[in-house]
């Protein structure tokens, strides 16, 4: 049996997603879960691109270490590739299931909505804020990462 995958999507792949990637590998290893993960964008703005050096600094202040990660968009293949394919805002949600091919596999939701009480709701897109506004972040998804290590394991 293969591990779980999830791909983290956000617009652009250098803020919001990336972090999620990372609070979700460091989740699934402390609860020792064997996973796949990764992040991409719906738009290619920034493909190839490191992480936007706040979304760095706030995954450094957690103890990891994202600065290789290399923007991408999502690929036809992802929608078979991967398990669960979490959107991190409305907005990219509605894109990829209008991206989403028909053979696609993957259980697209958003990823707030694995987070009690936070059904509908975004990750903020820090991208036009400050250090604060990421640190929100990495807390938005270190709780979305956690439940989601649990409906795993379940």
């Amino acid at each position: 049996m293969r591990p779980p995958s999830l791909l983290f999507v956000c617009l652009g792949n250098i803020c919001r997603s990336p972090l999620a990637e990372a609070a979700f590998r460091a989740a699934a290893e402390r609860a020792g879960l064997d996973a796949v993960a990764e992040s991409a964008g719906t738009g290619a703005w920034h493909v190839g691109n490191p992480p936007d050096p706040r979304s760095v600094a706030v995954a450094h202040r957690h103890g990891i270490d994202i600065s290789a990660k290399r923007a991408r968009s999502i690929r036809g293949a992802d929608f078979t590739g991967f398990d669960h394919i979490l959107a991190l805002d409305p907005q990219n949600l509605r894109d990829l299931h209008a991206m989403a091919p028909q053979r696609s596999t993957a259980r697209i939701a958003l990823l707030m909505d694995q987070v009690a009480g936070c059904a509908g709701q975004a990750v903020r897109d820090p991208y036009y804020g400050g250090e604060a506004d990421f640190d929100a972040v990495w807390e938005q998804v270190t709780r979305a990462a956690d439940a989601l290590v649990t409906q795993l394991r379940a």
